[in-house]
């Protein structure tokens, strides 16, 4: 990475400078050069040259000037001449080299240090540290959000995401999987789960519509500074899961919004079997035909009211009363008191968790 970045910028000066320009490592071999037959070649004796001091030095008619963030430079750039106008460029382009590599290694290095974060790769104490050497500022709120890609073509979620967010001090855009995109995102204190679902639901429209890929986002919860990052992401992982279980149809699905649902996906399935045993003692939910199952759902939807249901299914409202005697008689539970409807609602969606079998996390 840093010969391509340096014959770059050396390419550029080459002009502004009228003389052979270029950079050496710490062996003395030529990584970069405004005369491209000399990159690859070695002088021994500027090696040699090359010690323990940054300080400037002329060697067969070119002026060496050391960079680098050891004691030991890791580079210097040379300039053709050994007068004070070759100096002064020696020191220009040394200067800006540096800062530009810092640059580019920092960029680097904060991208995966977050990923390795993200995946929780790295221990508690040393995130402290290390966030603190790449100046993260660690009082600013973050949320993780995993975009899955459903459906695509040949176009790169990664690379429009990528561009979405182009504030890359602040936002950072991770391949985790072939599938599964981390988007870390810097924001705001006063920013609600509304306002993160409506940024998730732009990133998914823009995908949809302007090239045809289909995804879903999970959202973790907010967090503050930087070693909670891993949570943020099992959240949103979690989201998904859960969401593809219960909010089938739901393409945002957000942690925090999960409701009763989290609580099921938390409980060891053996819990969830003896809970449904326990429930359904005067017979099996299995006994239960569509039209029930549909009837209970739309009594759920419309706030256990008997009328508005009945209004909603297009049916008599002792017609109703008739269906919800008929499951109270095959399970012992009276959808119209709220106690029992609870139980049951909690009892439909655990035997629905359990016929998924999501993956844990």
């Amino acid at each position: 990475m840093s010969n391509r970045l340096f014959q770059g910028l050396i390419h550029q000066m080459r002009d502004a400078m009228g003389c052979v320009i270029g950079v050496v490592d710490s062996t003395a071999t030529i990584i970069a050069c405004s005369e491209l037959s000399k990159i690859g070649t070695t002088n021994e004796f500027v090696s040699l040259d090359l010690s323990d001091s940054h300080d400037i030095f002329v060697r067969d008619g070119y002026t060496y000037k050391p960079f680098g963030s050891h004691i030991k430079p890791d580079y210097a750039v040379f300039v053709e001449g050994t007068d004070e106008n070759a100096a002064k460029y020696a020191n220009i382009m040394s200067i800006t080299l540096s800062s530009i590599k810092q640059y580019y290694d920092e960029k680097y290095d904060r991208t995966n240090f977050i990923k390795n974060v993200v995946l929780d790769n790295v221990l508690p104490g040393d995130i402290v540290v290390k966030a603190r050497e790449l100046h993260f500022n660690n009082d600013v709120s973050r949320v993780v959000l995993l975009i899955r890609i459903i459906s695509s073509n040949d176009v790169s979620a990664f690379d429009v995401i990528q561009n979405l967010f182009p504030d890359k001090a602040k936002d950072f855009v991770l391949n985790i999987t072939e599938s599964d995109i981390v988007l870390v995102k810097e924001i705001k204190n006063t920013v609600e789960s509304k306002d993160l679902e409506k940024l998730a639901r732009s990133i998914a429209d823009t995908l949809s519509s302007e090239f045809y890929t289909r995804v879903n986002v999970g959202i973790g919860t907010v967090v503050t500074g930087i070693k909670d990052l891993a949570r943020s992401f099992k959240e949103a992982q979690i989201a998904l899961e859960v969401g593809k279980v219960f909010d089938t149809d739901k393409v945002i699905v957000s942690y925090d919004n999960l409701g009763i649902a989290r609580l099921i996906y938390h409980l060891p399935t053996t819990l969830c079997e003896t809970f449904l045993q326990e429930v359904f003692k005067k017979g099996s939910i299995e006994n239960l035909d569509h039209e029930t199952l549909f009837t209970i759902q739309r009594f759920f939807e419309n706030n256990l009211n008997v009328s508005e249901t009945s209004r909603k299914l297009f049916v008599h409202r002792n017609t109703l009363v008739y269906r919800l005697e008929k499951i109270k008689k095959l399970t012992g539970l009276d959808l119209r008191e709220f106690d029992h409807a609870i139980v049951f609602k909690i009892a439909l969606m655990v035997k629905k968790y359990l016929s998924a079998n999501p993956v844990k996390f």
